[in-house]
This record gives structure tokens, sequence and C-alpha cells, in this order.
């Protein structure tokens, strides 16, 4: 494996690039996200409304979010700021892919400090030259306690340069 010399900001996430690998996939198969479920702080929710310009008093007002907005629970995470980990998983098992289409449903809010897990699985898979193009069914799932709720259900298109694809009668 080969490792590519970066300097990190702090908390940022090294690059690993490895050589000429390719993961296998066939129609069906599905990516959870691998580790401790995603919990989104404050922190995140304030960082990412700085960096989109997204403002809106549901992510960053607690009283708003129970009062005028109705959200018992108080202040929603961004609903784009949670389906950022659907590129995030993908690209974590196929490296260099390319993120091309996403459609979304917010099914269910996720609050500042839910636990929240993303899985992505292979609906289409179509060959292009060295390429291959996709479709994935997309869903984040939150556990607040009282089991896994869906959050977001979607689908998106990704190009993947780097895949084995496996027979789909295994």
């Amino acid at each position: 494996m080969r490792h590519l010399a970066v300097r990190l900001a702090r908390g940022a996430v090294p690059l690993v690039r490895t050589a000429s690998t390719a993961a296998a996939l066939k129609v069906g198969d599905a990516l959870r996200s691998h580790g401790p479920r995603r919990r989104f702080t404050e922190a995140d929710v304030a960082a990412y409304a700085a960096v989109s310009g997204d403002r809106n008093p549901v992510h960053l007002d607690d009283a708003f979010a129970r009062g005028e907005a109705g959200f018992l629970r108080g202040r929603v995470v961004h609903g784009m700021l949670v389906a950022s980990l659907f590129p995030a998983l993908i690209a974590s098992h196929f490296p260099g892919a390319v993120y091309a289409r996403q459609s979304l449903r917010f099914a269910a809010p996720v609050h500042v400090g839910d636990e929240v897990v993303a899985e992505v699985q292979a609906l289409q898979i179509k060959a292009t030259g060295a390429r291959h193009i996709v479709k994935f069914a997309t869903k984040c799932f939150t556990d607040a306690g009282d089991g896994e709720t869906l959050a977001i259900d979607g689908e998106a298109m990704a190009f993947l340069p780097t895949l084995q694809v496996s027979p789909e009668d295994d």
C-alpha cells in the first residue's frame, strides 16, 4: 500500500491511496458506514452553516427550532450535511469515484447529537470502457434510542474507475 504524504489540518482525515486495488461489487450489494455511527455536533452544524451560507434558524437556534418550527427535540442538522455521508461512503470503498447525481427525500429530521448511519446499495452496474456507472439506492438512518428511523432516502449515480464486477449468481 502506498501512502500519499499530506500536511493535514487539525482533525482532517488522512488520504490513503492503494496501487491498483479494485473492490468487487454486484447488483444488490450494500455498503454501510463502518466504525462508530456518525454523530453530528453543534460545531459540525455551525461549520456547515459558515461554509454553505445556510443560516436557517432551524439549524442554529434551538428556541426557534422548538417553537416556531415545531421540532420538539430542537435544532436540526442540515439535510445536505447528512447526505454528504453518501459520497464519502462510496469513495471510501472505490477511490477515485466521481459522484454524478443524487436525488433525496428527507423522511425524518436528524437532530444535533443523533447517531446516524449511511447505507448505499448497488441497483444497476453498467461498464463504459475502463469505468463503471453504478446506480445506488441511498439511505440514512438515525438511532435516537428508539430504534433505527429512516431519515433520508434517495438514489445516486457514481462513476467508479476501480471496480471488479462480481457475478450476480454468487
